[in-house]
């Protein structure tokens, strides 16, 4: 994808007011857009991270709680934060882990990415779901992740990328630019969202770049996986 896109806006307020607008429609266009490959891609995640059975897990723009529910089902005895500075995402999320019978082991707060509440050294592992990308200062979350995990915690992020075989790449792309905004503005009701994503991963660093940007904010070991030919990227890492 060309990174010529102008700078988007990524303010906290902007930006959870637009996951605030789409959050009852949120997991529904999740599962149809990727074609229910997003279950698949957290689960590979959570099997990189080798969770113990008792973990302390940060999982930072938690949004619907996704993640945190994937991590509680691999680690039965987990103690789970999840992180998000959108309410009504939250809200959907808290109803989530009811559902399922964690919210005892799985607690969502409500706070920024740059500014996690969490002590230092608390995680032993930590996650991101496709929500790094839409923080106005990557850098600063990352060194917060840094900090509240212990030496030799891990990390995992996904976030979306393009695929690596060129005549899937030009399919893709106009899929993503073309096809998704107009289908995701009809299905959440949202004029702007769904032509924000493929802006904001228009403008993300390339999996090289990331990766580096990864290992200058505390960690090593730093892997760029390329799942479902590249569509995604997972980020594997491990804190200093």
């Amino acid at each position: 994808m060309g990174r010529l896109t102008p700078a988007l806006d990524k303010s906290p307020a902007r930006i959870a007011a637009m996951f605030d607008g789409i959050a009852g429609r949120y997991d529904f266009l999740n599962h149809l857009l990727s074609a229910g490959l997003d279950v698949r891609w957290r689960a590979k995640a959570i099997r990189a991270l080798q969770l113990s059975a008792d973990a302390r897990i940060v999982d930072l723009c938690t949004g619907t709680a996704d993640f945190a529910v994937a991590a509680a089902a691999a680690a039965p005895r987990a103690r789970i934060v999840g992180v998000d500075f959108a309410g009504s995402m939250l809200r959907i999320g808290a109803a989530k882990l009811r559902r399922r019978g964690i919210s005892d082991r799985a607690t969502l707060v409500r706070a920024d990415a740059m500014a996690i509440p969490v002590r230092d050294g608390w995680a032993d592992a930590a996650t991101i779901g496709f929500g790094i990308r839409n923080v106005s200062d990557p850098g600063a979350a990352l060194d917060e992740l840094a900090r509240v995990l212990k030496p030799g915690g891990g990390l995992a992020i996904l976030e979306l990328g393009e695929p690596i075989v060129p005549v899937a790449r030009g399919l893709y792309n106009w899929y993503f630019r073309s096809v998704l905004p107009r289908l995701g503005r009809a299905v959440s009701h949202h004029e702007s969202a769904y032509s924000y994503l493929p802006q904001s991963v228009g403008t993300f660093p390339r999996p090289a770049e990331f990766a580096a940007t990864i290992s200058s904010h505390g960690f090593s070991h730093v892997r760029a996986v390329p799942l479902s030919l590249g569509i995604v990227y997972l980020y594997i890492a491990m804190r200093r």
